[in-house]
């Protein structure tokens, strides 16, 4: 729900008064008002900051927490439901009034989103975040959707991404966690 009349600079977003326990993203100059997640991708959400904190350091990782300043048409920030930060961007953020990755700021080097219900927010992730995201440079997106129990990961090659889905027992291959041994089964808890 987008509650702001006029569109917002990104210094009027980031200056704008959150005096309550409200999650905005800033989209094209607007101020979109996010709904509380469902329990479902809470949990998954959770579920992939307990496996990443097996073998990245607590200093890397953000679940819910941290936004990033994107490309668009307009000023565009967008809250991640789950990002892996690299050493150089986990020092530039160090000592800030605000959990903000500015676009001067190096990328992360990953960003997870869980997709919730809704065409809105299906094109949000699938579509808008997917070049937002590309264009900011960072190395790999996953696209977690719940509703059809499928992982979508995107690595970043010559400015675009490539796309490959996982479903059930597959094991999900990663270009950032090349180590990883996880399935979209585990991911999903059924």
């Amino acid at each position: 729900m987008s509650i702001a009349t006029q569109q917002l600079t990104l210094e009027e977003y980031l200056n704008y008064d959150r005096s309550r326990e409200q999650h905005y993203e800033l989209s094209a100059g607007n101020l979109i008002e996010m709904p509380p997640e469902s329990p479902q991708n809470a949990e998954i959400a959770i579920r992939l900051l307990l496996f990443f904190a097996r073998f990245v350091a607590p200093r890397l990782l953000r679940c819910k927490d941290t936004e990033i300043v994107v490309s668009g048409s307009r000023t565009t920030v967008r809250l991640p439901d789950l990002m892996v930060l690299t050493e150089e961007l986990a020092d530039a953020l160090y000592g800030n009034q605000r959990s903000t990755i500015m676009s001067d700021m190096p990328p992360p080097a990953l960003v997870v989103e869980v997709v919730s219900p809704g065409k809105v927010n299906h094109d949000r992730d699938y579509r808008y975040k997917r070049s937002e995201y590309a264009a900011r440079g960072i190395a790999e997106y996953w696209i977690v959707d719940p509703l059809i129990n499928k992982l979508t990961v995107l690595i970043l090659n010559e400015g675009l991404y490539d796309e490959t889905t996982f479903t059930g027992e597959q094991k999900i291959n990663s270009s950032v966690f090349p180590q990883l041994q996880l399935t979209a089964k585990e991911i999903f808890g059924n």
